[in-house]
């Protein structure tokens, strides 16, 4: 083909394709977006830098021969070639090799690690405190030789001056960063102050990175005062931030957020001042009302007039009194006369019939009585063993001893013979 012959599209993609596929290249770049689905023959994800961004691609088996799972925000290091997707006209970078790079690994764990203490609930909104409006003892926590120490100073002499300050000295880089800070905190603990400082200065993500250690976030997390953070500018954040009741932007802010501005205390009390001289004005006026209208009352105008109804009433009674006493006195002597007139004369009579009564009842209980009975020459037999009076000859049995009672004593017998 000449060169001045045209190419159609596919030609055209097909070449640079095949131009693009014989340089090899090696490129770093932060992860920004990740298709991982199931059943794709790739993983497709785009990597960028503050100016760029580039689609890419890796084949699902090299994929999973590198044993690094891409998450988004990762930074790493691509081996591979560009190509062209010849329908669409896409150019994309075919991966064939990944490595984590340096921060990019840090990075990655210290997400992983954040992912950890925030399922245990320690970045949880609920269990973080206020901070107390007005704390009479603050504890800063830092580099006593950063520019951190100097910056929260002046912030509190500035603003809160009355507040006593106690300040624990810490490294705050290198190995030994971790165990330090853990170590001020601790003291800081032991000072009983009302709220404490973490901070400190400005730094490469690295140099931030004992904020971010486990020993450091559950001591924060952990502690009985509560924590208030300044680490780094203001888009760093680190994990001790995340737990921390307050996590400020800055040394500066951090001290801002435990200490009231004085002149705004003054203007607080001000107010508060003007606001309680105006209503004990106004309880002091309706108190005055209040007496001013007790005062027209009658009570207090004579004080008589408190007990005259009730005097007024006991005079009413004792005259009542003493008008029904000698009444009712007459009228019961009256009656008592006339109950005693009626007894005097019906009093035999009730008398003759209560005898007369009790005369015929004598004689009708002495006709029904067995002595009498036995008075007219009859007996009663018992039996000596049961006692039981034998009424019938069926009762009783040869050889059986009875007793016999008459009218004038009693006779104990032997049944020797019975005849029906």
């Amino acid at each position: 083909m000449s060169q001045s012959t045209p190419l159609s599209v596919s030609e055209a993609l097909i070449q640079a394709r095949r131009s693009l596929e014989s340089v090899r290249l090696r490129v770093v770049g932060e992860v920004s977006e990740l298709a991982d689905k199931t059943g794709y023959k790739a993983v497709y994800f785009t990597i960028r830098d503050k100016d760029s961004a580039m689609p890419c691609l890796m084949w699902r088996d090299p994929y999973r021969a590198c044993g690094i799972e891409l998450r988004c925000g990762m930074l790493v290091v691509l081996d591979g070639n560009f190509s062209a997707y010849v329908p669409k006209g896409r150019l994309q970078f075919v991966v064939s090799r990944i490595t984590p790079a340096g921060e990019g690994e840090l990075r990655l764990r210290v997400a992983e690690r954040a992912r950890m203490l925030q399922a245990e609930g320690l970045m949880d909104v609920g269990r973080k405190r206020s901070i107390p409006p007005f704390p009479t003892r603050i504890a800063l926590v830092t580099s006593p030789r950063g520019k951190a120490v100097h910056d929260v100073i002046r912030t509190l002499h500035r603003r809160y001056p009355v507040a006593e300050l106690l300040i624990a000295g810490i490294n705050v880089e290198g190995p030994q960063a971790a165990t330090s800070i853990v170590a001020g905190l601790r003291e800081a603990i032991q000072s009983k102050p009302d709220v404490i400082l973490l901070v400190r200065g400005g730094g490469s993500y690295e140099d931030l990175l004992p904020f971010s250690e486990e020993i450091v976030a559950r001591t924060v997390a952990t502690s009985p005062v509560p924590v208030v953070t300044g680490i780094g500018h203001e888009p760093d954040t680190s994990i001790a931030d995340m737990v921390a009741d307050i996590a400020a932007s800055t040394p500066t802010a951090a001290a801002e957020a435990v200490s009231p501005s004085v002149d705004e205390i003054a203007s607080l009390m001000g107010k508060r001042t003007r606001l309680l001289c105006r209503a004990l004005n106004h309880s002091v006026q309706r108190a005055e009302h209040r007496v001013q209208i007790l005062k027209q009352r009658m009570p207090f105008r004579d004080p008589t007039s408190i007990m005259s109804h009730h005097l007024l009433k006991a005079d009413s009674l004792q005259a009542n009194l003493s008008q029904a006493l000698p009444k009712g006195l007459e009228a019961r002597t009256s009656a008592t006369m006339r109950a005693e007139e009626r007894l005097l004369r019906v009093g035999p009579t009730i008398v003759a019939n209560a005898a007369a009564r009790s005369g015929i009842a004598a004689s009708r209980l002495h006709d029904l009585s067995p002595l009498a009975t036995l008075a007219r020459g009859y007996a009663v037999c018992t039996s000596l063993a049961s006692g039981r009076i034998i009424r019938s000859v069926a009762d009783a049995k040869t050889g059986q001893e009875v007793l016999v009672r008459l009218a004038n004593g009693q006779m104990r017998c032997s049944v020797d013979d019975i005849e029906r």
